[in-house]
């Protein structure tokens, strides 16, 4: 709960402003039933209708300042846990982006949904809920306490005797509510996973006629949330009937003893009439603890989980030359004995090492897994080597800001996102970039041809993802985004998978043509994609196993001829 006050603490003059007017309006709606009384005893008697009307009309005048005052303070409340619940989010938010990969894949994508969305809704309620009852449920509470044992001792002490136990039960039903809330969250982000997959999915879902698997692997999850729901559920609302049950006692004790005293002359009616009222009023009060307890319990597991997430250090450091001196080279890409593992226990990248000189052609291939991807992760600094370093201009990478570093990079991945937007948008993705250099990069990228058939080119609408074009379109449309900004090096991991070879051929014509200063890594798993490279590393298992030119792996690499063989025949067309 640190994190919620340290986000209300710029709220606390509105806060304090909304609080004060709802004691003003609380405390006149208290003492309401006080002038009932003093009515119905000492005004009535005298049969005087002036003071009859006179009083009543305090008595309106009191109720529409208590109303006015709630509504006012109910306002403001309403408007600070919107902002505040804003800042919130867009915190979580911007730390999302910000999280290093290795951090990502620790909370996992539904989880972080699930936190920006679900637990800063059950924060910004309890928020909300506290600024409009915690006050006015107390003075109440207390109020109406404190004035009917003025007006009778006797029969408060009754009504008074009940609310130890009360405060007693809702605490320690409270206390069990957090993890069980905590749980819940965690069936949250175990179902928005599941349905995450299925909607990008959905199209492989529909081809194999794999619906009703999928329907009830959801069902599963579904059902397990429900149950985690059910329990904390039941738990927590247990609090309502032992708070109605003890209450109802001691309304009847109270009803008891006031019919026996008011036979014995020890009290009168309108004492009882009002004496009823703030034991109304003290009811409601009661259950409006309640609901906050309810309340407050799932705020604390949510906002346990946000600030998790927003007190997450970065495990991604710039960190000093002293530490990671500069290395005396002329490559403008250097790995030297990289060494890394997702996990302790298993090395995904055994012992890398290779120079690439600026302006130089980099190609990565090998079977599925063997480690090329991972490659481009630990240049783009997705994660931090094990042993070794990466060296860009003889400069370690973990010495470099991440502005310096991501600005020398362009990427296209197999996988990257298209956004609904145009597509001068989707390339440009809010950078500075004039149209002249967003034209010449699809261009380059042999994406002109087809946007410019479109009936209003690059202002072409794209659906999200990307799902009205072409696969091959759709990866000519993110070459061109990596290219826009004129990257110092390109990376293209996968990214020409779904272009046919003529285009493929093309694509590299262009690159070489138009990028002679430019460093390009290629990932692929055609040979012919990458045999135009100065240097072709050969992966399998995290390790490099030939490395060369084309002509030379042909010659010394069985693996790379293997795989040449297959894919071409021994031959390429181009």
């Amino acid at each position: 709960m640190k994190t919620v006050l340290k986000y209300l603490l710029p709220f606390k003059y509105k806060m304090s402003a909304g609080l004060t007017i709802k004691v003003i309006g609380t405390v006149v709606e208290l003492f309401l039933p006080y002038i009932l009384s003093h009515i119905l005893k000492n005004v009535v008697v005298d049969k005087s209708v002036s003071k009859i009307l006179f009083w009543g009309l305090i008595m309106i005048i009191c109720a529409i300042v208590a109303c006015l005052c709630n509504i006012w303070a109910n306002r403001m409340a309403a408007k600070v846990s919107r902002d505040f619940s804003e800042n919130v989010r867009r915190d979580l938010f911007d730390k999302t982006l910000r999280l290093s990969a290795a951090k990502t894949d620790k909370f996992t994508i539904p989880s972080l949904e699930s936190r920006i969305t679900t637990d800063t809704y059950h924060v910004h309620n309890f928020v909300g809920m506290i600024q409009r009852m915690g006050v006015r449920a107390p003075i109440l509470i207390i109020g109406g306490v404190a004035i009917t044992l003025i007006m009778d001792s006797y029969l408060a002490l009754a009504m008074i005797i009940a609310l130890p136990f009360i405060f007693v039960s809702v605490y320690l039903i409270s206390k069990k509510g957090t993890p069980l809330y905590a749980k819940v969250q965690s069936s949250i982000d175990k179902m928005i996973r599941i349905v995450r997959e299925d909607i990008q999915g959905i199209r492989v879902i529909k081809a194999l006629s794999k619906n009703e698997y999928e329907h009830k692997r959801y069902d599963k999850s579904n059902k397990a949330l429900v149950k985690d729901e059910t329990k904390a559920g039941t738990v927590m609302n247990s609090v309502n009937p032992i708070m109605t049950l003890l209450m109802n006692v001691c309304i009847v004790a109270v009803i008891a003893l006031s019919a026996n005293r008011v036979a014995n002359h020890q009290s009168d009616p309108e004492t009882v009439i009002a004496f009823m009222q703030y034991f109304t009023q003290i009811s409601m009060s009661m259950m409006f603890v309640s609901r906050m307890f309810v309340m407050f319990t799932k705020c604390s597991a949510s906002a346990g989980r946000i600030a998790e997430v927003l007190n997450c250090e970065n495990d991604i450091k710039v960190e000093s030359k002293e530490n990671y001196p500069n290395i005396n080279t002329n490559a403008h890409i250097s790995f030297k004995n990289v060494c890394f593992g997702y996990t302790p226990k298993y090395k995904n990248l055994k012992n890398i090492n290779f120079e690439l000189k600026k302006g130089g052609r980099l190609g990565i291939i090998g079977a599925t897994g063997s480690g090329k991807s991972t490659v481009i992760k630990l240049l783009l600094r997705f994660y931090d080597v094990n042993e070794g370093g990466i060296y860009i201009n003889g400069e370690d990478i973990r010495t470099l800001t991440p502005e310096t570093l991501y600005k020398k990079f362009g990427t296209a991945m197999q996988y990257d996102f298209i956004y609904n937007d145009t597509i001068l948008e989707n390339i440009r993705f809010g950078r500075d970039i004039s149209e002249k250099d967003v034209f010449k990069a699809a261009e380059i990228a042999q994406a002109a041809d087809f946007i410019n058939s479109f009936p209003d080119g690059f202002e072409h609408l794209l659906s999200q993802n990307g799902t009205n074009v072409s696969g091959g379109q759709k990866q000519r449309i993110l070459i061109s985004r990596a290219l826009a900004a004129k990257p110092e090096i390109l990376i293209l991991d996968d990214s020409s998978s779904a272009l046919d070879y003529k285009t493929d051929a093309n694509l590299r014509q262009a690159l070489a043509e138009n990028l002679a200063n430019t460093t390009v890594v290629t990932v692929a798993q055609r040979v012919s994609s990458v045999k135009d490279s100065d240097l072709i590393l050969v992966l399998e298992n995290g390790e490099i196993i030939g490395a060369g030119d084309h002509d030379y792996l042909l010659s010394n690499c069985a693996e790379y001829k293997e795989i040449s063989d297959s894919q071409m025949g021994g031959a390429f067309v181009e």
